[in-house]
């Protein structure tokens, strides 16, 4: 998609769907499920993924009521699925720490 085609508004919600991405992406790596493009490995912490999807949920609330019907559905299954994934992981995670726990 060339942007210099491209009105104001439709450049700015290319913009907005891609700060969303951006943070899906943070908060996937630090989930595990993708790897890190700088080191090429794959990393588990989930605290970044924490705040990655703190900070979409912070930016719907902030944008609530602002933003395209297109925007915020995307803002909103964004959110579904990662929020899907990171309870799935910290579920991992906590029983992992749990027989952990047994073992010692």
């Amino acid at each position: 998609m060339d942007g210099e085609n491209l009105s104001e508004d439709q450049q700015n919600q290319l913009l907005f769907m891609m700060l969303v991405q951006q943070h899906q992406q943070i908060a996937m790596m630090g989930m595990g499920k993708l790897e890190n493009p700088q080191t090429g490995e794959v990393e588990r912490e989930l605290k970044s993924a924490k705040f990655a999807i703190d900070t979409l949920v912070m930016l719907q609330q902030y944008t609530e009521g602002n933003l395209p019907q297109k925007l915020d559905n995307y803002l909103t299954e964004t959110l579904n699925n990662l929020r899907m994934n990171y309870a799935d992981e910290k579920e991992k995670s906590d029983e992992a720490e749990s027989d952990k726990g047994e073992q010692e």
